[in-house]
């Protein structure tokens, strides 16, 4: 019997053999579990490493706090910024074989770097100095070559797979029933609470076993659960539906640029022939064909056409060449991409304090005491706070706040999604407040106890800097939820795993950003005191609490710059993108 004969097709889906993919064999719940199981251990094999990534720089490569905190901030941005590849690739291909390229690669590099933290002739000798002032000597030649090898070999597979699995795991759900999209509105919630288990096991297991045993264990273990990702992954490849690629994304923005740029400089015709949809017979047969059933939407694609009135241009009766022209939905969708930019953008400041957590934050806990009663907690454990207050709130939010307030909006949404990413870049300013504070206790406990220059522990628990945690992990959790699904739901068919990875792409910009404000304020206020806030090796002679304080003032600026173009945003996916790509002009609630 044919495969098809008798079933009923998902349209635009197949299987894993490319045959058409059947309602109630492929997609749904069971398939987008596995997704879900493979994100525990990815998480789990990048955060292990990465949340103690800088202590490491520091004690066995033996470099400065500072420049392990640069290091660690640019393969972390890289990484994320690198979802965009993945992303575009996902559209391009599909994000089933992405996703399995990629994770093979990220395997190759955390293989170099296990090797290289097994045999010590591969590493830097270990600096045992007992003055914080004193420098040691850093790694140089074939050691760092096969350290960064490692790095960006982990941070291309890593970028490859945050770009295509999360919106792997959500085309799994069927998106013409509001059923269908209340479960991919929770696949998402449930992907944020899966990457917090990977960070719980990451953050404490592995990380102990990282301090205490050796970072030849810990890269092992990591090796070791991305290779068994891989095999998960495999597992679940007769349940999954994949999305027939319909070529390029990035070709349509180009030719809508261009077009829209060589008709403004070479107009064939006046302003006035650019192409009305409602009376064009050519945009007539266009809009019927591709929007059948929903002739009354045009009016609305008309007035959408007059935002953005330079990328409307591509629409232009004569094109300036032939091979410019440009359909009314290829010009929307652009439109759409340009259109989520600027909530984009202003996520970035967000990331940029949520850098923090991996350097100065560590660095800070490392000079504390770390006990809890008789436990020693390693510094890099401390992102356990956020991790355990994301998995309590995650199925909270799921299962309590958002059915009440779908109940008092009595809408599909309950929530939108730029009032939750609201959410978190508020939460974002109040932690770097309390950030600001905290450091400032910490020095004073060092300079009361005369332990400025001295490595012995303060006399301060480290808990004091796990405030800072717990609420920049909650801003994590409101935003990334949020952004990932916003940037889903918004874009076009065939942009979705590209829109989706400017979730990461942000995480990406806001990393290398944090590296460009360490830079800048060391330059500035070197130039006007004999030693700059961030420089040198014993943190206690830093001003990290100016630099938390500068970081609160400019996430308060970022946070206003939000609200002024989430009031004005339109959301589009009221309903899904076959039912005439219609665009609902409801006014979003920041």
């Amino acid at each position: 019997m044919d495969h098809e004969q008798g079933f009923t097709m998902w349209e635009g889906y197949v299987d894993w053999r490319n045959r058409a993919a059947i309602k109630g064999c492929h997609g749904g719940a069971v398939a987008a579990s596995f997704v879900l199981v493979v994100e525990i251990l990815e998480n789990l094999a990048y955060l292990a490493n990465a949340s103690n990534l800088v202590l490491y720089l520091s004690k066995f490569m033996n470099f400065s706090p500072s420049a392990s905190a640069n290091i660690v901030t640019n393969f972390m941005g890289t990484s994320f910024f690198l979802a965009l590849l993945g992303g575009f690739s996902s559209d391009f291909f599909s994000t089933y074989y992405i996703y399995i390229i990629s994770a093979t690669i990220e395997f190759m590099g955390l293989l170099m770097l296990t090797l290289q933290a097994c045999i010590p002739s591969l590493r830097q000798p270990i600096c045992a100095s007992v003055n914080r002032n004193a420098p040691c000597k850093e790694v140089g030649g074939g050691h760092i070559a096969m350290l960064f090898s490692g790095l960006y070999l982990v941070a291309l597979g890593v970028g490859g797979i945050k770009g295509s699995l999360p919106s792997h795991g959500a085309e799994q759900f069927d998106e013409n029933t509001p059923q269908g999209r209340k479960h991919r509105s929770s696949f998402f919630n449930y992907y944020i609470f899966c990457l917090a288990c990977g960070a719980l096991i990451a953050v404490t297991l592995v990380v102990w076993i990282e301090d205490n045993k050796g970072w030849q264990w810990g890269f092992g273990i990591s090796t070791v659960a991305i290779l068994s990702s891989i095999v998960i992954f495999l597992l679940g490849s007769r349940s999954y539906r994949i999305k027939v690629p319909t070529g390029s994304p990035m070709t349509t923005i180009f030719k809508v640029l261009v077009a829209a740029f060589s008709n403004s400089l070479f107009p064939k015709n006046s302003i006035g022939n650019v192409l009305d949809t409602r009376e064009t017979p050519q945009n007539t047969t266009e809009i019927s064909e591709e929007e059948e059933g929903h002739g009354e939407q045009n009016t609305e694609i008309q007035t959408e056409m007059k935002d953005l009135k330079f990328i409307g241009k591509a629409t232009v009766e004569n094109t300036a060449h032939p091979s410019l022209h440009c359909t009314v939905k290829q010009v929307q969708d652009v439109k759409i991409v340009v259109q989520v930019v600027p909530i984009f953008m202003s996520t970035v400041m967000l990331n940029c304090c949520l850098a923090q957590l991996s350097t100065f934050s560590v660095q800070q806990a490392a000079t504390m005491n770390t006990y809890i009663g008789a436990l020693k907690v390693p510094p890099a454990s401390l992102p356990i706070f956020p991790v355990i207050f994301t998995m309590i709130l995650a199925p909270v939010y799921n299962h309590m706040i958002i059915p009440f307030a779908r109940a008092v909006t009595k809408s599909e949404m309950g929530i939108t999604h730029l009032q939750r990413i609201g959410t978190g870049l508020f939460l974002s300013v109040v932690a770097m407040a309390v950030a600001a504070l905290v450091e400032m206790k910490r020095k004073r406990v060092a300079e009361q106890s005369g332990l400025m220059n001295s490595t012995e522990p303060l006399p301060i628990t480290f808990l004091w800097v796990a405030l800072q945690y717990l609420f920049l992990g909650s801003a994590d959790l409101f935003s990334l939820a949020g952004l990932m699904e916003f940037f889903f739901t918004e874009a076009p068919l065939s942009m979705r795993s590209l829109t989706t990875a400017l979730s990461w792409a942000s995480l990406a910009m806001g990393y290398y950003l944090s590296s460009v404000i360490v830079s800048i304020v060391n330059h500035i206020t070197g130039r006007f005191q004999q030693t700059p806030w961030l420089y040198g090796s014993n943190l206690n002679h830093y001003h990290l609490e100016r630099f938390y304080w500068l970081m609160c003032i400019l996430s308060g600026l970022n946070f206003f710059h939000y609200l002024l173009w989430a009031t004005r945003y339109k959301y589009r996916s009221t309903k899904p993108d076959d039912e005439g790509d219609q665009l609902y002009n409801t006014p979003s609630e920041a």
